[in-house]
């Protein structure tokens, strides 16, 4: 019988229900006992066939039953009667049943400790888990009454092929029941649970550190320790967000450093939260003491006047130099205060730098991410990154996600805030291995890093270590937690700490001296107390790292600094992109639609038609590409289009195969992609925000599939893409499209919440756009790259206009010019005959335009503002100048009278005119929900908005 991926566990509930049917639940004890006699068979000879079987032999008389395997062992059962006489055949029968009995009961057993072993082991280290009955116990596998000398073949189990029953069951616990436990068996690869199992049980899951190897780790614990001792001392009251209780982070962390320089890697980039920040940026990346000294200080406050982070939000990049002469570069990324918004940019980061590297295999770069127990399992964006690990346009070849488990979040308690018994249980849904380890094991945290190192390598997955500790103070220094947790608090009060509890054992085992300790704890301290000293007595600066490495060259800042770029392309090298993007293999079959879409291109090549949206931008992303600029575009449906414009990845509609045309345009051109991601807002914008943060030089996209549906990634845009540059000195490029338009679609694929993006504008912080034609998508895009300037651009990229005769533009258009924020009118009215200045943003512009023409209007303008922000009020103000004073100008917009641009732009237009024009708004009435849900209602809407802009008549 096949279970498929659940064979394993089917295999091993089944024979725990042929030992004792009271060991499975309910429904499989039902389930199994109306299999079939055939299906019972076929099942059992399955799972003997995984886990050992044996052969047999009589040997009697004296007293006790005796069975023997094939290998020449034998068990023996206490207390069991020999037969003899005319019983001695059917006792053969009985001998032979007994063997297969009682070591299938041993096999069980030993699935037993693989499957549930980590439920018993000792992982709290203030010892207040309770474990429940135990499963694993003898007697419950009736194995109670059996001599613990007798011995039994070990069937798979690493190790002796035969083990007396006692020292297999030590060897068990040892492995899977002592400070490590361990969750494997959902891996459906059985040659991974092999390769995992060979490794664990081989050495009873423990690693034999050096003399060496133990002094380092202390180090790192002093560090550690003393470190949070010195600041709480110092700084009394002061936020710091301690990570007493979890103080392995750090000797692990050094020993993953170890593990990849042994593995060759390059690069770490680390993500995490708040907790232990300072700890990792003194004793990990070793960011000079007097600057994370002179932060407590704060006697400098002018410098950071509305801008700037708390210290335990910045990141930071060092190159560690390890023994051997291998450097490895790691970077800790900057997070705010929403704990696993980070994990998805830290992805995207390493990402971008293997793809840098060229490293297809992705081993030159480790994602390491750690988490907060209670946030790990609490927030979406986990489920959201976890779920890019095996996607072909995400995944950066396995992630060590370290969990540091306090046991709890601010003040509640994990049952509280899980429906699980693990909070790492999410990950389930990779088939991963996770490691829980107690953290007042250090030498049990070495065996873990190893595996859990050399997994990730091996096999390029994620992998898990779930570092059990706990929080000496409350959420932050100045909380009290024995309101809520008296009982944990009563615990933590009498707890030694991790260093003390592993010199004590290092002393015990004499490989260590109390003297050396206290001199290793003076000489750690004396450090410390220099560094302060030098902060207190001197005028240290704290430097600022920006514009280093990759963004040497790159600039930020005012947007009046960076003056507009050439855009425009040749007509002869549009004429040859526009052929290369045209063409596909000779055996490739192209849908029919799609070959009239490809001529259709081919005769905007040749004049023969005007270039609509999809063919601008495609042009766009050819003539970067074949720069030598890489263009990475990702979001939902993104190949072919929400609204089927685009087309970049075509389908063999025989046989399936894809072919990407900008991917083929040279030999020497920059690498194009584009994926469809999944179904997520925040991971893919998370990612694809990390992904720009190491590619300065080339276009990251992000689509979202209707605008309104960014803001599922609003934190993203809020804490991070909008604010990043003023918190902590670091530029973005990334580019989103966002569809945005009024067209009778409803409340949800109307509006791209162009308020709140211009909400979010300030400093010159980001780019938005609203565009009206193909020309501009293809300078704006060109603009992001061809120029230093590196800001987000925001656009609201069009639905209807897409395919709209009147959205078009030549190829002219794109062959000479450039972006144009503003707009003139385009029929070039008579300034002295206009007294109604329309200003319009985006796809409304088209439908005033015809009822303008319809009705033959010749007292009305039509300006366009392309770029909302930042808005050079100079280039408007010039727009304005021909028309005569008193003249009305009108903000008009399809969005109601609360949202849209009218709020912003009603902040700005008084002072660009002056007094000299009058100022009014027309738009929908302020509302609640951006749009209606009745296509009918949307276009009464719409007449009523379009007739008012033009003639100022409010109609009912």
């Amino acid at each position: 019988m096949d279970f498929g991926i659940n064979q394993g566990l089917v295999e091993e509930l089944f024979l725990r229900f042929r030992q004792n049917p009271q060991t499975v639940e309910q429904t499989w004890r039902s389930y199994f006992e109306r299999m079939s006699a055939p299906d019972r068979d076929e099942l059992l000879e399955s799972a003997t066939r995984s886990e050992g079987h044996a052969g047999i032999r009589r040997n009697g008389g004296n007293g006790h039953a005796q069975v023997s395997w094939r290998d020449d062992h034998a068990i023996t059962v206490v207390g069991a009667p020999a037969p003899s006489g005319s019983g001695l055949t059917e006792a053969a029968q009985s001998a032979s049943d007994l063997q297969k009995d009682y070591q299938e009961r041993v096999t069980a057993l030993v699935s037993g400790y693989r499957l549930r072993g980590h439920r018993y082991a000792q992982l709290d280290p203030l010892g207040l888990a309770t474990l429940g009955a135990d499963e694993l116990s003898l007697a419950r596998f009736g194995l109670d009454k059996v001599d613990p000398s007798t011995l039994f073949s070990t069937g798979n189990f690493a190790g002796p092929a035969k083990l007396p029953l006692g020292e297999f069951v030590r060897r068990l616990q040892q492995t899977y029941c002592r400070t490590i436990g361990i969750e494997y068996r959902d891996i459906e690869e059985p040659e991974i649970r092999a390769w995992l199992q060979e490794r664990m049980e081989s050495t009873c899951n423990r690693v034999e550190l050096s003399h060496d190897e133990q002094v380092r780790i202390l180090g790192k614990l002093l560090d550690a320790e003393i470190f949070e001792h010195f600041l709480h001392t110092k700084y009394v009251g002061a936020k710091r967000f301690s990570l007493e209780g979890t103080e392995s982070i750090i000797p692990m962390l050094e020993l993953v450093i170890e593990a990849c320089g042994q593995h060759r890697l390059e690069e770490i980039v680390i993500g995490m939260a708040h907790r232990g920040r300072l700890n990792v940026l003194a004793n990990v990346m070793e960011k000079s003491l007097k600057e994370i000294f002179a932060a407590f200080e704060d006697d400098n406050p002018e410098l950071h006047l509305g801008r700037g982070d708390v210290k335990y939000h910045l990141g930071y990049s060092s190159d560690r130099r390890l023994p051997d002469g291998h450097t490895l570069h790691l970077t800790l990324a900057f997070n705010p205060s929403h704990l696993e918004f980070v994990n998805p940019v830290v992805e995207g980061r390493v990402r971008a730098k293997q793809d840098r590297r060229g490293d297809k295999d992705r081993k030159k770069v480790l994602p390491l991410v750690i988490h907060g127990d209670a946030a790990f399992i609490g927030q979406g964006v986990v489920a959201e990154t976890l779920n890019f690990s095996g996607l072909r346009g995400y995944s950066t070849g396995g992630t060590l996600h370290i969990v540091l488990n306090n046991q709890i979040g601010f003040t509640t308690v994990w049952q509280d805030s899980r429906s699980t018994r693990y909070c790492t249980d999410l990950t389930r849904m990779l088939r991963c291995p996770v490691f829980h380890v107690n953290g007042e094991d250090p030498e049990a945290v070495a065996q873990v890093v190893r595996l859990a190192m050399d997994y990730r390598q091996r096999y390029g997955r994620d992998v898990v270590i779930d570092l059990y500790g706990y929080r000496r103070y409350g959420h932050n220094e100045a909380d009290e937690p024995r309101f809520t947790q008296p009982l944990m608090y009563a615990a933590v009060d009498k707890k030694p700490s991790v260093r003390e509890v592993f010199v004590k054992h290092l002393i015990d085992g004499g490989k260590f001296t109390r003297e050396q300790a206290d001199e290793l704890e003076a000489s750690r301290r004396n450090v410390l107390e220099q560094n302060l000293d030098e902060v207190r007595n001197s005028e240290f600066v704290p430097p600022v790292y920006s514009m280093q490495g990759l963004w040497a060259g790159y600039q930020g800042g005012p947007d009046a600094e960076c003056a507009e770029p050439p855009t425009a392309v040749p007509k002869e090298r549009l004429h040859e992109l526009l052929t290369r993007v045209t063409e596909v293999p000779a055996d490739f079959n192209v849908h029919p639609k799609l070959k009239r879409l490809l001529e259709t291109r081919r005769e905007q090549r040749d004049d023969k038609r005007p270039l609509d949206w999809g063919t601008a931008e495609t042009l766009a992303y050819a003539t970067l590409v074949a720069d030598g600029i890489p263009v990475r575009l990702s979001g939902q449906d993104s190949r072919r289009g929400t609204f089927s414009h685009r087309h970049a990845v075509l389908h063999d509609c025989v046989n399936g195969r894809l072919y990407t045309p900008l991917a083929f345009l040279s030999t020497q051109q920059a690498r194009f992609e584009v994926w469809d991601s999944p179904l997520s807002e925040a991971g893919v914008l998370g990612f694809e925000y990390g992904y720009s943060l190491d590619t300065p030089d080339g276009l990251v996209i992000w689509e979202a599939q209707f605008g309104d549906f960014a803001n599922g990634a609003q934190v993203l845009i809020d804490q991070f893409l909008s604010s990043s540059e003023d918190k902590w000195y670091r530029l973005s490029g990334l580019c989103l499209l966002l569809p945005h338009g009024f067209e009778g679609q409803g409340p949800e694929h109307s509006s791209a919440r162009l308020e709140r993006w211009l909400n979010l504008c300030a400093e010159d912080n980001m780019q938005v756009c609203n565009l009206t034609t193909p020309a501009q998508i293809f300078h704006v895009l060109r603009r992001q790259c061809v120029r230093p300037y590196r800001k987000p651009l925001v656009i609201m990229s069009p639905k209807s206009l897409l395919r709209s005769p009147a959205a078009v533009s030549s190829l002219d258009e794109l062959a000479s010019g450039g972006f144009q924020r503003i707009i003139p009118d385009a029929a070039r009215v008579d300034p002295g005959s206009v007294t109604r200045v329309l200003l319009c943003s985006g796809k409304v512009y088209y439908d005033l335009l015809a009822a303008r023409e319809e009705q033959k209007l010749s007292n009305v303008a039509i300006l366009r503002v392309e770029q909302l922000y930042p808005l050079r009020k100079g280039e408007l103000a010039s727009a304005l100048a021909p028309y005569r004073d008193g003249s009305e100008v009108v903000w008009v917009q399809e969005e109601p009278w609360n949202m849209g641009a009218w709020y912003y732009m009603q902040a700005r237009l008084p002072e660009i005119l002056a007094g000299r024009l009058k100022l009014s708004c027309v738009s929908r009435p302020e509302s609640a929900s951006p749009a209606t849900g009745s296509h009918s209602a949307h276009k009464i809407e719409q007449a009523r908005l379009i007739e008012e802009a033009l003639t100022g008549r409010i109609t009912s």
